[in-house]
């Protein structure tokens, strides 16, 4: 059997077509299912339903998918060993990038990232259990989001499934912030196992979406600040120290990014080069539009993205004995432009998710998933109130489910207006008729 092409648990109901291609069928399964609808209600910097032209998880995750495949594409075409098909996990099938990158952030409950810092301080204050979205996509993946005949969730090819594990680790050993929960991971560990995947190696396609997702981030969110007038286009702003400060803060503080070896650089140096290098180009080309600032900002956008995404290639990783997916430059890793993008993706969250207003709204949203927790915690109070579906397949699989765990599965995948929706129905004076839809 392909071993990129294998399922954990193949049969169904003989729906499918048989001249399809097997990650055509991941991708009708993935666009298909709720999961992936509810993406559209969830938040990605400013809230779902704030706006019409903001980004949401959907739009988010449409744009990283479009950057992968593209970038995968060119790649094949660039690097030969990857025609060669040596090793499973050293191929990159556009296909199976763009369904990873579509698949990415599922995971990911109402409210953004506040949704899962205060789902994971619930469980681990009160029952010693963890949260983390990557973690969670996997439930969805392989458990939560059922399809006829199959015990497996979606029952994705091992391609694909391994293509969205960007931190191939178990979660739940100590000090492990990323990774997957134990249940999930000891079926993605015997496909690694099967494939032969160096321990704490990525395969090459979840490494491109990976970046492709940082890419959009460090672009993207950017965007959606200069169109919201967080991030002001003028020296005032760029130049202030309080934005210098925090952003040299935001680095030295994230313990994530130490692999750009920021101790070799005056990190306040760079930050005020990169910040005057985006001031100056917006500049040029607001000039040359006209002064129209939505044709700049789409126009700088775009040709940031295009500079990375242009610069990313496959390098050798001797630590591991593996291959990297990075930016690179002359054959070996672009420190300066990795940088450069860290900056950038600090910038959007500096100015956007520090900005007053929206810790405001986060703070809104805490308030509104604690109580939402504490109104489903026991049991014999949440099966009265949870929807009968839930419970019906809580029943079906209390063996393999806690209560807590189905708890925050059930807030978990709630858009931002359902969250708030049931929250005003427990907790605020609603009027409505108890037939609407659920």
């Amino acid at each position: 059997m392909d071993l990129r092409k294998m399922r954990l648990d193949e049969p169904s109901l003989g729906t499918f077509s048989e001249e399809r291609d097997e990650y055509e069928r991941d991708y009708a399964r993935l666009i298909q299912s709720p999961a992936f609808r509810r993406l559209q209600g969830k938040s990605q910097v400013f809230g779902a339903g704030s706006g019409d032209y903001y980004r949401t998880r959907l739009t988010h995750s449409l744009e990283v998918s479009q950057i992968a495949r593209e970038v995968a594409r060119r790649l094949g075409k660039q690097y030969p060993f990857l025609s060669a098909k040596e090793h499973p996990g050293l191929m990159l099938d556009p296909a199976v990038v763009e369904i990873a990158a579509l698949a990415h952030d599922l995971g990911h409950p109402p409210f953004g990232h506040k949704g899962e810092e205060v789902l994971n301080d619930l469980l681990q204050k009160q029952h010693g259990m963890k949260y983390e979205g990557n973690a969670q996509n996997y439930r969805i993946l392989m458990f939560l989001e059922k399809r006829a005949g199959s015990g497996s969730g979606m029952d994705l090819t091992a391609a694909v499934l391994l293509a969205i594990n960007k931190y191939p680790y178990c979660l739940d050993e100590p000090g492990r912030l990323k990774g997957l929960y134990q249940t999930e991971w000891q079926e993605i560990g015997a496909i690694r196992d099967l494939w032969k995947l160096p321990a704490g190696a990525s395969t090459l396609e979840a490494q491109l979406m990976d970046l492709c997702d940082d890419i959009a981030y460090s672009t993207h969110d950017i965007e959606d600040g200069i169109r919201a007038g967080k991030i002001q286009m003028n020296r005032t702003f760029f130049e202030d120290n309080r934005l210098i400060s925090h952003l040299v803060q935001e680095i030295v503080e994230d313990q994530g990014n130490k692999d750009l070896n920021w101790d070799q650089v005056d990190i306040p140096a760079m930050v005020r080069r990169v910040l005057d290098l985006y001031l100056e180009q917006w500049e040029s080309l607001y000039v040359n539009y006209d002064q129209e600032p939505s044709r700049t900002r789409r126009e700088m956008k775009a040709r940031w993205v295009s500079m990375f995404a242009g610069k990313v290639g496959i390098i050798d990783d001797p630590a591991k004995g593996w291959k990297q997916v990075t930016l690179v430059n002359g054959g070996h890793k672009d420190m300066e432009l990795l940088r450069t993008m860290e900056i950038l993706k600090k910038l959007a969250w500096v100015t956007l998710i520090k900005d007053f207003r929206v810790q405001r709204l986060q703070k809104r949203s805490e308030i509104m998933l604690r109580r939402l927790w504490d109104s489903f915690i026991l049991p014999e109070n949440g099966k009265l109130i949870i929807p009968p579906d839930w419970i019906e397949s809580f029943e079906l699989h209390r063996n393999v489910w806690s209560w807590p765990r189905f708890v925050a599965d059930y807030i978990a995948g709630m858009t931002d207006a359902y969250a708030e929706k049931v929250y005003a129905e427990l907790y605020a004076s609603k009027s409505g008729s108890i037939y609407e839809m659920d």
